[in-house]
């Protein structure tokens, strides 16, 4: 009996281990809490310093609200703890969102324009990946939104509670760590480059977007007066393009076609072979083309910004901007063929709802993804093929020419992110109402067959895509060229940094071809290259003085 009763744990041996785990339990939440709120406070805003040794870093901002807690009675220390972690919180949200825009559209997100995106990016995820995808990405956002603060708030009154605890500890600490924080800022001590020990970048973020939002607030008035300063806003309609009439001029936008794509050693040589070949072709079917570089105003997406600013002469590099272009009665491109007697098309495969922006252009015909009539699978974002929509508005508009000269404004989407396989180029009297290539879409290239794919997979399947679409344009000017076309094609934006990598130009490649050597020497003065591909020595225009060079090059 006593032997039973030895092997028995007694009730106080119990508790005591009760007490000890839930002690360890309480010392390794504390700890978590501590290193976590630090994180949010360290972690750094731009993708491009996304490194281990951006975490390595003393915070001044910490020292002084630790600092704050020691100072506080223990009630006004609590509410500094409460309001902090928030504030912190928030500051761990805006970080996550200029992460995102950094990887994306490589530069920071604003504050007061961007929250118009997040529609843009829901239909985005609903096209590329399914609405059910979009609706759980939507999901885990709201949940990140409102967990954070609060998770951080937690995390901050907790470590408050061991700062007061242990304050004579503390007080010791925080003095050493300010002294090593001002040595190393005297020193400029950094861990790696670009990274200073003497950390105090949650101050210069803040301060950065306040920045931002008064600069963003003021921009409107100045915009508002750019609008309306425009030299051809008067110049009489017989007067504008006098050196393209009886022409019919395409500007085709080509999605995510950038510089690298020219230059990048793991595109350049696959893309280059193309536009070579395609030179050679054009010139044996009697073509010839000149190409340069456009600076973009955006980069990684944002695609209608770019169309905006090459076509109103303006630059558009925010949706604010966007909106007060589309409210004003300024002159496009668009306009101007229109005032010059031309016919206007619109032809946006991508547009599969309202789109108020038609009337601000002015298109006498639009086609949009229901009018263009599909019937074959979606490959990915890109409601159709690109040979589709060439194929289509063949059929709708150019077959259907009436002698009258048409001014066309054509997007091509094939090459849009997410960079999903695309179909090959087949016959183009074979196209038809695009059903054939189901066969493509069930052989691994339609949404269907997207995949978790590695960064190389991903720059892969851009590289395919880019030559597909610049095939199928070629091969359609070949096909269907003729004396009277000007075809003009330029990339709207370079791809996202998961393609370029970090720090990649805004330049994106132009191209004129024509049969009318005469259209190549109206803009002999730009310094363009022969051929489709533009050498790395070709001049680099912003894209918003393309309007006013283009109507001074072909007017009287």
């Amino acid at each position: 009996m006593r032997g039973e009763r030895s092997g028995a744990p007694a009730n106080g041996d119990t508790d005591v281990e009760g007490r000890t785990k839930r002690s360890i339990r309480a010392r390794m939440a504390t700890v978590l809490a501590v290193v976590f709120a630090l994180l949010v406070l360290t972690a750094p805003y731009d993708f491009g310093r996304l490194t281990p040794a951006a975490f390595v870093r003393i915070p001044l901002e910490a020292l002084l609200v630790v600092a704050l807690l020691l100072a506080l009675p223990t009630r006004g220390s609590r509410l500094v703890a409460t309001l902090v972690g928030v504030a912190l919180g928030l500051l761990g949200l805006l970080k996550l969102l200029d992460l995102g825009f950094s990887a994306s559209l490589s530069r920071a997100f604003d504050p007061v324009l961007d929250w118009a995106l997040l529609d843009d990016a829901f239909a985005f995820l609903s096209e590329s990946y399914g609405r059910p995808g979009a609706v759980g990405a939507a999901i885990v956002l709201a949940v990140v939104a409102v967990g954070l603060p609060v998770l951080v708030m937690l995390s901050v009154r907790r470590s408050r509670r061991l700062v007061i605890r242990h304050r004579t500890g503390t007080t010791r600490i925080v003095a050493t760590l300010v002294v090593v924080w001002v040595v190393c800022a005297a020193f400029n001590v950094r861990v790696s480059p670009g990274v200073p020990v003497a950390d105090t970048s949650a101050t210069t973020l803040v301060n950065g977007h306040g920045f931002q939002v008064r600069l963003r607030l003021n921009d409107r008035k100045t915009f508002s007066t750019l609008v309306g300063a425009d030299r051809f806003r008067d110049v009489p309609d017989d007067q504008l393009l006098t050196a393209l009439r009886g022409k019919n001029v395409v500007i085709s936008f080509v999605e995510s076609y950038g510089r690298d794509a020219v230059e990048d050693p793991e595109f350049a040589p696959q893309v280059g072979a193309v536009l070579d070949s395609g030179t050679s072709r054009l010139h044996a079917a009697g073509f010839a083309a000149q190409s340069g570089f456009l600076t973009s105003p955006t980069f990684g997406g944002g695609s209608w910004l770019a169309h905006a600013t090459l076509l109103s002469g303006l630059w558009i590099d925010n949706d604010q901007r966007h909106r007060t272009l589309l409210a004003s009665d300024r002159m496009t491109l668009n306009g101007a063929f229109r005032r010059a007697n031309w016919q206007t098309v619109g032809v946006m495969p991508a547009v599969t709802r309202a789109w108020p922006e038609g009337s601000f252009f002015g298109y006498d015909r639009f086609y949009d993804a229901r009018t263009l009539a599909y019937q074959g699978p979606k490959f990915s974002f890109g409601t159709m093929p690109d040979q589709y929509t060439l194929s289509s508005w063949q059929r709708l508009e150019q077959a259907k020419h009436d002698g009258n000269p048409v001014m066309t404004e054509l997007a091509l989407v094939s090459s849009h992110a997410p960079w999903t396989p695309v179909p090959r180029l087949i016959d183009w009297t074979t196209v038809g109402d695009g059903s054939i290539f189901r066969a493509a879409a069930a052989g691994g290239g339609g949404a269907e067959g997207e995949r978790r794919r590695t960064t190389a997979q991903i720059r892969a399947d851009y590289r395919h895509s880019i030559e597909y679409t610049l095939s199928t344009l070629i091969s359609y000017v070949e096909t269907y060229g003729d004396d009277d076309l000007v075809f003009i094609f330029l990339g709207d934006h370079q791809p996202a940094t998961v393609v370029t990598g970090d720090n990649a130009s805004h330049d994106v490649p132009i191209t004129i071809i024509t049969r009318d050597r005469a259209v190549l020497d109206r803009i002999s003065g730009w310094g363009w290259q022969d051929g489709l591909k533009p050498g790395p020595q070709a001049p680099v225009f912003r894209m918003d003085t393309f309007r006013d060079r283009f109507l001074t090059a072909f007017g009287p």
